[in-house]
């Protein structure tokens, strides 16, 4: 097993002309894969695409994210809504620290890391939590009312909170305002948040979704009816419909550039491209048996994703629209994430 430290000189030293990489002289970067089937969390060399090492976590392991610094993961343990777990990871000493316990919030599923803490969809519980690291305990959450309450983001200022309900066939957007004390509060009293939430209808099994760079767009994919939608965060409203036929449609992100929608299927294993501006497809191709979670590179290069039925994860150049790459991170994948450690 390569400890870090060596991997860091490895990856500021070597050229590979080979597969046209470059040496990194800047933050190291590394690939986080989940197996869904091995209970492992891969750490893969985003250069050589080769895994360093996995590392245990919990059984039925779906979404993972990195600290802002690079040094830990957050893994949640799903178990269909009713587990009530995350797991904590050092990835410099590549070795589990300890389990956050959820609960009262049942079936952590997605996970997103914004003004130092971990934000995550409860599933089981309608909610979405929140857990501080400087103190360790859940801090926040604030219930949806809505049906499997799955996938998440949160602004980067931490008062604005989307998330996809699935059985619901919905979009909560969850927004803070800050209350000052009013002329009767007691002396001392000192401002409060109070969350707002509008939810806009879509269709059932609205799952995976992103938000555009500007955000002035939020695009969600149905994996029933296989169209499009999307929501303008700004009035809350649904502005647009997209006929796409991307039926069992799982995962859905936005290219670092805007321009390019990818759509995964985890029933037919297609990948649809989309022009974010015209509407119209771009491309589609054939991963496997199914795809799942998807990741971009933060160059906008390439893109990658779980197959899940096929027990891989594929790299496709989005420039060619062509499968370079199968990375072998354990059974299952599923959740995918960068940590960027500086």
């Amino acid at each position: 097993m390569f400890r870090l430290i060596a991997i860091h000189i490895f990856l500021a030293t070597v050229v590979c002309p080979g597969m046209g990489c470059k040496a990194q002289t800047g933050p190291h970067k590394f690939l986080l894969a989940l197996s869904k089937a091995n209970h492992t969390l891969a750490i893969v060399d985003p250069v050589t695409l080769k895994v360093i090492t996995r590392i245990p976590v919990g059984e039925d392991p779906h979404e993972v994210v990195a600290s802002t610094d690079g040094k830990t993961a957050y893994v949640c343990i799903y178990g269909g809504g009713s587990f009530h777990e995350i797991n904590v990871i050092d990835l410099v000493a590549q070795k589990p620290l300890h389990n956050i316990d959820t609960r009262p919030l049942f079936g952590p599923h997605d996970i997103t890391f914004v003004q130092g803490k971990a934000w995550f969809t409860a599933e089981g519980s309608k909610a979405v939590g929140r857990y501080d690291p400087a103190t360790g305990k859940l801090d926040w959450s604030m219930g949806t009312g809505q049906d499997r309450t799955h996938m998440l983001h949160v602004t980067a200022d931490g008062k604005n909170i989307y998330t996809t309900n699935m059985s619901s066939g919905t979009v909560s957007i969850l927004t803070a305002t800050v209350i000052q004390p009013g002329n009767m509060a007691p002396p001392g009293a000192k401002p409060r948040e109070e969350w707002m939430q509008t939810v806009v209808p879509t269709a059932r099994g609205s799952e995976g979704f992103d938000v555009t760079p500007d955000g002035t767009e939020l695009w969600t994919a149905a994996s029933e009816d296989g169209a499009i939608y999307i929501v303008d965060p700004g009035s809350k409203k649904l502005a647009a419909k997209i006929d796409a036929k991307v039926f069992g449609a799982n995962r859905l992100k936005i290219t670092p550039n805007g321009k390019l929608a990818v759509i995964s299927s985890l029933k037919t294993g297609d990948l649809a491209i989309y022009d974010t501006k015209t509407h119209q497809e771009v491309r589609r191709l054939k991963l496997g048996k199914g795809a799942a979670g998807i990741l971009m590179d933060p160059d906008g290069s390439r893109v990658f994703v779980a197959c899940s039925a096929d027990n891989n994860v594929a790299v496709i150049d989005l420039n060619t629209f062509e499968i370079s790459q199968r990375i072998d991170v354990g059974g299952t994948p599923d959740g995918l994430a960068w940590a960027i450690r500086h």
